[in-house]
Formats: C-alpha cells, structure tokens, sequence
C-alpha cells in the first residue's frame, strides 16, 4: 500500500494555469508562477535588489561579500557559482560540447554560442537606451552605456588613472611596469598592447582593414573610420565649454581651446612668434625664407 502511495506522489504533475507548463513539484510551480507575477520576495539588504528565488538571492550576496566558495583543483582560481566553475574546468580539459548548426564552431559555454549565433543571424538583441544603437552581447551594451554616463569603473593604483574597460587598465599598466610584449616582426619595434601592434603592422603591408560604406575610403584604425564617419553624419560630439563650438573629434577641439587660453605651443626659432596650431608655424616659417 504505501509503495502504491509512493508511486502515485512521483507521478503528480502541477500545471501552470497561465503558461500550462508542467512541473514535478508543487514548489517549483510557486517559483515558476513569480515569472508570470513578477514577484521577487527576496530582497538583498545591501542594494535592495530583489530576486525570485532565495538561491538567486544568496549568488548575488556574494558580489557584496567576495566570497568565492568553488575553487578549480588544477589552478585553484576560485569562483562565487558552481556553474562557472564547471564552464571554467572545459579550459583545462578542452571540452568544447556546444556546436554551432550553421558552421560547427563549438564553444564551451551555452552563452557563447548563442552570442555567436547572431554573427550568422545579425540579431542585436541589446539595444540603447539613450542613442538605441544595438549589440549582440549584452557585456558591450554595459561597456557602450559607460560612454554616455562617463562612468570609469576600472582605477590604476599607481597613477589614479580611470577607465571604462578591464582591458583598457591592463594594457595601461603595462606603461608602468615598462613591458613591450608585441614585437614586430619585420622592424622589431615592441607596443604594449597587441592591437597597437595589429595598427603598426598596416604600415608595412599597406593595409588599410576599416572601410567607410558611404564612401568606401579606408582607413588602418577603426578609431580614424569612426571620425571620418562624422563627415557624413553631421556629428559633432566634443563641444566646447567656453563657446560651446562643436566639433567632430578630440584633437580639434583641444586645437580650439588654445584659442580661449592664448596657448602659443609652437613657437618660432628665429623670431619667438607662438602659434597655437602647427601648420600655422610653418606657414609663418616660410615668410622668413622669402628674399
């Protein structure tokens, strides 16, 4: 009799009366409801972030804290989920078992490969608030946000110096420490940063990768195409705090300021006259050269 009870209880199902989606547990269908609801009863008391689940609640405490409870017994990095130690563990063992359908590319994390996806469907699900420009990945959604807050997460303890990128601080610590680890291999000069090399590398092949659709003319930075960009668009985001003169890059506008500071940074030799643009120099320069 009570093996009959046992196996009629392991075959109960709980239907979700919104969705009809069935669950095993009538626990699971009280926290599977709250996605309907929007329910979140647990509540962290440092941020006042909610969540849905007490399990959810307790992983994000850990951001608080620093706590980091799974450790990788090969390198013993340590980790705040198991479930990013088990992606963490396919580094060492090269376990690859999610497939790209279109291109077999494999990866060895589900989220990879769904942001990989959309190279072959062009979908951007993540999209701007302020400018609705759109990405596929919602880290560069976080990434491009920062250049409307301004918001410089990422501090050098050496010089102070801030930066919006966990990549950027690395590549600038290395001015620091003095280390030139991209050489070229055909004049051998050495950059700190591997794309300042890939940048360097065009100069002796000619290659010029970014090109503009409107106009098709190329350009070796991506930074150089992004500017010229401006040209077709009309934009013109660095504006003057003086005058409010708007310009389409940086360095016109740092040209601009000497105007409001009467900076003479070029100076000439013969006559001591200051000039605050360079071209300006020279063409002075060559009112001494007329007989």
């Amino acid at each position: 009799m009570n093996e009959q009870h046992h196996v009629r209880s392991a075959e109960r199902k709980y239907y979700c009366d919104i969705c009809n989606k069935t669950l095993s547990l009538k626990k699971s269908l009280i926290i599977h409801r709250r996605i309907h609801t929007g329910e979140r009863p647990y509540t962290c008391e440092v941020c006042n972030k909610a969540f849905n689940q007490s399990g959810s609640l307790i992983k994000h405490k850990r951001t608080h804290t620093g706590e980091r409870p799974y450790t990788c017994e090969v390198c013993n990095k340590a980790f705040s989920q198991s479930s990013i130690l088990i992606t963490h563990k396919r580094i060492h063992s090269g376990e690859r078992p999610y497939a790209c359908e279109v291109c077999n590319k494999a990866f060895s994390d589900h989220s990879a490969l769904r942001t990989h996806h959309c190279l072959h469907s062009g979908e951007r699900p993540f999209t701007c608030e302020v400018c609705n420009k759109a990405f596929s990945q919602s880290s560069s959604l976080i990434k491009h946000k920062r250049t409307h807050t301004g918001e410089r997460p990422y501090t050098c303890e050496v010089c102070d110096k801030a930066f919006s990128q966990s990549s950027s601080l690395i590549t600038h610590k290395l001015i620091h420490s003095g280390k030139h680890p991209y050489a070229c291999e055909v004049c051998n000069k050495a950059f700190s940063d591997h794309s300042a090399l890939r940048t360097h590398q065009c100069l002796h092949s000619g290659e010029r990768p970014f090109t503009c659709e409107v106009c098709n003319k190329a350009f070796r930075r991506k930074s150089s195409l992004i500017t010229h960009k401006r040209i077709h668009s009309g934009e013109r985001p660095y504006s003057c705090d003086v005058c409010y003169k708007a310009f389409s890059d940086g360095s016109s506008l740092i040209r601009h300021h000497r105007i409001h500071s009467s900076e003479g940074l070029y100076a000439c030799e013969m006559c001591h006259k200051a000039f605050n643009q360079k071209r300006s120099l020279i063409r002075h320069i060559h009112s001494h050269e007329r007989p």
